[in-house]
């Protein structure tokens, strides 16, 4: 089975090496550079989204997905929307309704922030925002009880802006369990790659082994 992971808005697919290596499975984990599939389209939500369904297209059996933040927003939106093709999924520090409080204090610390601060992850600070402003209305609530496939939610035990949801989100899906991972913030695969790759690599491996539930044929 192969397994998709999802950076954040201010990673790249590079964010992941420490907590792949702690895995294994090189050859099964694929870890696109998100803003890369935009291929020079405006950066919203709505065309992010759409490259990344794109992208899923490539792959003809059903895949396990993780994601953190921005990526955990696409992987829980792709799970809805596409039952059929996701085995499993992971969310790590997702919101399922976007907090516009939230989102409007990141964008005024964007602007503030230096454009270097941006070039690492291919990304022009204006870009940054405009992706920030397209995802406040997103609304994930009445969809969730509806996906059949197992989740595992996780949270950095200091990520105070993110514990909440992810603790509500796990008890919304009917098949999820909740794990945090101690003296971690947001970006759990940079601050505790280890624990992370330990507590992904037990659920990979039991979902890659779980007969897999098609909702369009139960």
């Amino acid at each position: 089975m192969k397994y998709i992971f999802l950076h954040g808005l201010g990673q790249t697919a590079s964010s992941w090496d420490k907590t792949i290596s702690c895995i294994g499975e090189k050859e099964n984990i694929i870890c696109p550079n998100l803003f890369e599939l935009l291929q020079k389209k405006e950066v919203t939500y709505a065309n992010l989204y759409e490259a990344f369904s794109e992208y899923c297209k490539n792959f003809s059996e059903p895949f396990a997905i993780c994601g953190l933040s921005l990526g955990g927003v696409l992987a829980l939106h792709y799970s809805i929307e596409n039952p059929d093709k996701v085995k499993a999924a992971v969310l790590i520090g997702t919101q399922y309704k976007i907090p516009k409080g939230l989102l409007k204090l990141q964008n005024i610390v964007f602007h503030i922030m230096p454009q270097r601060m941006f070039d690492t992850i291919g990304l022009a600070k204006k870009d940054a925002v405009n992706l920030s402003k397209s995802m406040m209305d997103l609304d994930f609530r009445q969809e969730l009880q509806e996906l059949k496939c197992p989740f595992l939610v996780i949270c950095g035990e200091k990520d105070k802006a993110n514990k909440k949801a992810s603790s509500e989100l796990a008890g919304i899906l009917p098949h999820a369990e909740l794990k945090i991972i101690q003296n971690a913030g947001h970006e759990v695969n940079i601050d505790a790659p280890e624990k992370l790759g330990e507590v992904l690599k037990a659920f990979l491996i039991s979902s890659s082994e779980a007969p897999f539930c098609n909702p369009s044929t139960s």
